[in-house]
């Protein structure tokens, strides 16, 4: 294993009179120090894999320093996580009104007003804040693994002079599975948006349809006509139309309460090459103008859609939110898929179109206790809206 950027000792785990195996947290600057098969052997289950995360660590995102957290023992790689470091501004996730206008106001004069240098567990650009381990790995031993990889992401925290550390969008399996573990480490949780998904367990669309409810079916039917105005195609690469994504796709950004990361047009092609068979983008075009992109990536059994942007001036009349829906779950259907994963937001169409959701939950902790104690007093302020809105 390459030397990485950090190491730290945490653990000695003896296993004779005469030998111990230590094992130590590690902390990379680059995923290709820790290398694919021994990543992926960790996340075996998971859609964003390796080539995934070295799509986003490759794209230029601005503002983000990545890195990637791991417990190593006598050479290998037992446990792991990806992590980011960013300057966070508290409010991202507060709904747009006048607190957040005054809020701005005051930024205005004081730039740093709410803005804490945030290392943080996850990615800006994943689904989930999972823990990997390696399959040899004990349930047992998880708990003490993963806080052993707590212990030194905040030490090393602490190093750089990041005063606020954070787990993005931890599910809620693991969130009951590490609940004494994230209790040990005093971290406190606010509700995260939840994650949609569908299960592919009918043959067909119209099994699929008679589902939903008689109102909702028939609406769909009424949309679905669209098909008949639009060219749908399916690419594993953006040719010379990825400038044209890039303007769908910052026009669908400025159109989100939220704003986080703004990713780039490396992030899209990496997203492709990084993957080869397994993702793809669907190109919806009335006539030759092409009206909105969505980007895909799959393990053969979940699809997951990563983003949908839409001119959003056209893209509505021809009802595009929906035939995106359906193009996906009949590529489902047509692959052997088993699972749609929608992602976050819009969640009163995904409910109604028969999704299920999953919580997710974000854990802050601050260095300062008297400010934990204000962030944990003020977090429903700034806890992502779960309300269900109708964005399409």
């Amino acid at each position: 294993m390459p030397q990485p950027m950090h190491d730290h000792v945490l653990q000695h785990a003896p296993v004779s009179a005469k030998i111990a195996v230590v094992a130590q947290t590690r902390i990379f600057e680059s995923i290709r120090d820790i290398g694919r098969d021994a990543w992926d052997k960790c996340f075996a289950n998971e859609v964003e894999d390796y080539g995934c995360l070295l799509a986003i660590e490759d794209a230029g995102i601005a503002g983000f320093a990545f890195r990637y957290v791991t417990v190593i023992e006598n050479g290998q790689l037992l446990a792991a996580m990806p992590a980011f470091l960013t300057d966070y501004q508290l409010d991202t996730t507060l709904e747009e009104g006048r607190l957040r206008q005054v809020l701005r106001r005051i930024r205005q004069t004081f730039s740093r007003f709410l803005t804490l240098k945030l290392a943080c567990l996850g990615s800006p650009c994943t689904e989930n804040g999972i823990v990997g381990f390696h399959p040899d790995v004990l349930e047992r031993r998880k708990a003490d693994l993963y806080s052993q990889l707590l212990s030194g992401f905040e030490h090393y925290s602490k190093a750089n002079g990041c005063s606020l550390i954070g787990i993005k969008d931890v599910p809620e399996p693991a969130t009951n599975a590490f609940a004494t573990v994230f209790s040990d480490h005093e971290f406190a949780g606010i509700p995260g948006l939840p994650t949609a998904w569908l299960d592919i367990d009918f043959d067909s669309i119209e099994t699929y349809m008679l589902r939903l409810s008689s109102g909702t079916r028939k609406d769909m039917r009424r949309k679905m006509k669209s098909f008949d105005k639009i060219r749908v195609e399916k690419r594993t690469d953006f040719a010379n139309l990825l400038p044209q994504v890039m303007a769908l796709y910052h026009d669908t950004r400025n159109r989100s309460e939220w704003q986080f990361e703004e990713l780039t047009s490396d992030y899209f092609s990496g997203i492709l090459s990084q993957m080869q068979g397994r993702s793809f983008c669907t190109f919806y075009y009335a006539g030759d103008q092409l009206l909105a992109a969505n980007l895909l990536v799959h393990d053969g059994n979940t699809l997951i859609d990563k983003f949908f942007c839409m001119n959003s001036a056209e893209g509505r009349a021809y009802n595009l939110y929906y035939l995106s829906w359906f193009t996906n779950l009949r590529h489902c259907l047509d692959h052997g898929m088993t699972r749609y994963q929608s992602g976050q937001a819009y969640y009163e169409n995904k409910i109604r179109l028969g999704s299920q959701l999953t919580r997710n939950t974000m854990y802050f902790k601050h260095r300062n206790p008297v400010i934990q104690w204000a962030l944990r007093l003020a977090s429903p302020l700034f806890a992502a809206d779960e309300t269900l809105k109708d964005g399409a």
